[in-house]
């Protein structure tokens, strides 16, 4: 049995940006969550810093995850995305079950 993909993503909105992260997010997390291979797809915000947002994601295996981030829909996605954020992209910590 392959083990799944599962990792996490964090992001700062930049100032007065946080709503339009939000519902971004929120519309990206539909399209993910209806791919074939996308197990969960969690985007929140953190409870002491709104501006913050933390994804958590795990994927069927490596082939699910693959394409995911070939989809066509995430090339908007991560394009809108980086101009309403304060990090260059998402950064990305991948997991491992124990």
């Amino acid at each position: 049995m392959t083990e799944p993909t599962i990792l996490h993503a964090v992001f700062t909105a930049l100032p007065e940006k946080g709503e339009e992260v939000a519902a971004l997010l929120r519309d990206f997390a539909e399209v993910v969550r209806a791919e074939e291979g996308n197990v969960l797809f969690d985007a929140t915000r953190l409870v002491d810093d709104p501006d913050r947002f933390f994804v958590y994601e795990v994927y069927r295996d490596d082939a699910a995850f693959q394409a995911h981030i070939s989809a066509p829909a995430g090339i908007p996605f991560n394009a809108a995305l980086q101009q309403l954020i304060v990090e260059p992209a998402s950064v990305l910590t991948f997991l491992r079950r124990i």
